[in-house]
C-alpha cells in the first residue's frame, strides 16, 4: 500500500513543479497573502477535501476523513514570501518587484498539496483523519501559527508534523533531532536619551554614543558571565544608530538586536538582566532610556516519541543512510507553537544541489531549491501518515512495516 502511495506522489511531480513555480512567480508577503490562500483552498476543494478558509486570518485548513476510525494527524506547510528582490535568471523568477520566495515556502505548499491529493484518493484505506494546515505569515512575528491554533486548527489532532526544505542539506537526505531543534527568537530595541552639544564641550552634554557603547559591551557579559555555560544562548546587537556630524555629541542613540535561547529560564534571565544593565548604565551616566523587548517564537522542541517514530519509519522504508542527526540551530520557527499544543516533530528535507544553482542560503536573492526535494518531503509526510493511519500499522506497530526498496 505505501509503495503505491509513494508511486502516486512521484507521478504528481510535474504538477508539483507547476504549482511551486506559480507560487514562486506570484509571491505574497506575510499578513498580506490574498491570492495564494485562495488558490490553495480551490485546489484542495477540487480534490473533494473539506476546507476552512480564513483560519486565524489568512490560513487554510483541509480535512481528509479516513474510511475507518483512528487518530488524527496534522501536516503543516507555510506559504508567505519575503521582502527580497529575486536575482535569479530563471523562467519562473518572481514577477513581484521586491518580493520573492527565498525560503522554500512555495515548495512546502506544493508538496502538501500533492500529499493531500494522494491521501484523499486513498482515504478509504486510512484508519483516521489528516488535517492539512496551510499557514500564512511564518516569517513575521507574531506569525500565523498562533492565530490558526486559536482558531481551532489543532482541534482533535493527536500529533503534528512539519518539514522545511533546506539548502543547508544535500538533496536526498533528511536531518532531524530529538528535543530542541530551533531556538526561541526575541528582539529588542533600546533608545538612549541624553543631552547633545558641541564636541569641544563634552562636560556640558550627556553623550548618548559613549553610553551606548557601554551598553553594547556589557550586554555581552550576560551570556559569558550569567548564563550557565552548559546552556546555549546568544545576545547579538545588530544595529547602532546615533549622531550625524563629527563635531556634535549625539543626544540620542538607538540599539537593536536579537536574543536566541532554548531554555525558558535562560530566556527569562536574559530579558530581566538586559533591562537591569541598560537601566543601570543609563542612570549612572544621567541619561534616560526606553526598552522595547519583544518575545518572538518559542523554541522548537521535537517530542521524543514522535521523533523516534519518524526516524524508525524512514529507516524501515528508505534505509538508514539518508538520515542525519543534526545539531540544534539558533534560527527561529513558529512551528514551535504547534509543538507546545500537541506532540509532534519538525524535520528538514535536503534541497541543495549546487550543480543547478540550488546552493544559496535561505533569504538570499538567488535562493532556489532542487525541486526533486518536494518529492522527498512528500515521501516523509506520507510515510508518517501511513504509520499512524494505515489500519495494519496502527495495530501491529512500526516494527512490522514493509521496507520500501
Amino acid at each position: 500500500m505505501l509503495k503505491t502511495w509513494l508511486n502516486q506522489l512521484e507521478d504528481m511531480f510535474s504538477q508539483m513543479v507547476e504549482w511551486r513555480r506559480h507560487f514562486h512567480q506570484n509571491p505574497e508577503l506575510s499578513f498580506k497573502e490574498e491570492e495564494t490562500p485562495k488558490m490553495i483552498a480551490s485546489i484542495l476543494e477540487s480534490f473533494g477535501i473539506d476546507v476552512r478558509r480564513n483560519v486565524g486570518g489568512r490560513g487554510v485548513v483541509g480535512m481528509i476523513r479516513g474510511g475507518k476510525p483512528g487518530k488524527t494527524i496534522a501536516l503543516r506547510a507555510d506559504f508567505d514570501a519575503l521582502p527580497i528582490q529575486d536575482e535569479k535568471d530563471v523562467p519562473y523568477k518572481s514577477k513581484v518587484d521586491g518580493v520573492m520566495h527565498a525560503c522554500g515556502h512555495d515548495g512546502h505548499t506544493a508538496t502538501l498539496l500533492a500529499v493531500a491529493k494522494v491521501l484523499q484518493d486513498n482515504r478509504d484505506q486510512l484508519a483516521g483523519n489528516v488535517v492539512l494546515i496551510h499557514q500564512h505569515a511564518e516569517e513575521v512575528c507574531p506569525g500565523g501559527a498562533i492565530a490558526m491554533i486559536e482558531d481551532g486548527c489543532l482541534e482533535g489532532v493527536d500529533a503534528v508534523f512539519g518539514t522545511h526544505l533546506s539548502t543547508k542539506v544535500p538533496i536526498g537526505f533528511y536531518t532531524y533531532r530529538k528535543g530542541y531543534v530551533m531556538a526561541a527568537s526575541d528582539h529588542f530595541v533600546i533608545k538612549i536619551h541624553g543631552k547633545g552639544g558641541h564636541g569641544a564641550s563634552p562636560h556640558e552634554t550627556i553623550d548618548a554614543i559613549a553610553i551606548g557603547t557601554q551598553v553594547v559591551t556589557q550586554l555581552q557579559h550576560i551570556v559569558s558571565r550569567q548564563v550557565n555555560p552548559l546552556k546555549s544562548a546568544v545576545v547579538s546587537v545588530g544595529s547602532f544608530h546615533a549622531g550625524k556630524a563629527s563635531n556634535v555629541i549625539a543626544d540620542s542613540a538607538e540599539i537593536s538586536g536579537t536574543v536566541r535561547t532554548f531554555d525558558e529560564d535562560v530566556r527569562e534571565l536574559i530579558k530581566r538582566e538586559l533591562h537591569v544593565i541598560v537601566n543601570s548604565i543609563c542612570a549612572a551616566f544621567h541619561a534616560t532610556c526606553t526598552i522595547n523587548y519583544e518575545s518572538g517564537y518559542p523554541a522548537v522542541y521535537n517530542h521524543e516519541e514522535e521523533t523516534e517514530i519518524f526516524v524508525q519509519t524512514m529507516k524501515n522504508n528508505f534505509g538508514e543512510d539518508l538520515l542525519i542527526e543534526t545539531d540544534p540551530s539558533m534560527g527561529g520557527e513558529d512551528f514551535s507553537y504547534y509543538l507546545k499544543e500537541k506532540p509532534g516533530m519538525f524535520f528538514y528535507t535536503g534541497a541543495r544541489n549546487e550543480k543547478i544553482g540550488a546552493g544559496y542560503p535561505h533569504h538570499h536573492p538567488k535562493f532556489d531549491i532542487d525541486e526533486q526535494a518536494m518529492i522527498l518531503a512528500g515521501k516523509g509526510f506520507i510515510s508518517i501518515v501511513h504509520h499512524y493511519l494505515h489500519s495494519e500499522a496502527s495495530k501491529e506497530g512500526i516494527k512490522n512495516e514493509a521496507t520500501i526498496s
